[in-house]
């Protein structure tokens, strides 16, 4: 049995159970869809940019696409204690300014160990996206 560990759970925010309130974006196809593959790539660009500034300012604990190609395009998992906190964080993504995503919010309950992702993400990843 792995023993109790008071600092990290201080450190990532864990409750006694381990556990923290999130907030959850669901990524959904926008109206405005660029029919222009360098205008489409250009957002693409500034949407991956802009979340690596919201996980390098420790905002953002997750993000990605889903695989396929359906309406629903990929989440984030937000460290913030509000939706509106969330929702003011989505709207400084560029493919949400101009229409191509929008995004539904939710509050979620999941594992402070989830605080962990982006340090352990970058001792693994050999390119940047």
């Amino acid at each position: 049995m792995t023993q109790f560990d008071k600092d990290k759970a201080s450190k990532y925010g864990a409750d006694k159970y381990g556990m923290r309130k999130y907030v959850m974006a669901f990524l959904k196809r926008g109206p405005n869809r660029p029919a222009d593959p360098d205008k489409a790539n250009e957002l693409q660009r500034a949407h991956l940019d802009n979340i690596g500034k919201m996980a390098d300012a420790r905002k953002l604990v997750v993000a990605g696409p889903f695989l396929d190609n359906g309406d629903l395009r990929g989440i984030y998992i937000f460290n913030v204690s509000s939706i509106e906190e969330a929702e003011e964080l989505t709207n400084t993504d560029p493919a949400i300014i101009y229409g191509s995503l929008v995004m539904e919010l939710k509050e979620w309950y999941g594992s402070a160990a989830l605080m962990a992702i982006n340090d352990i993400h970058k001792s693994i990843a050999e390119e940047e996206i």
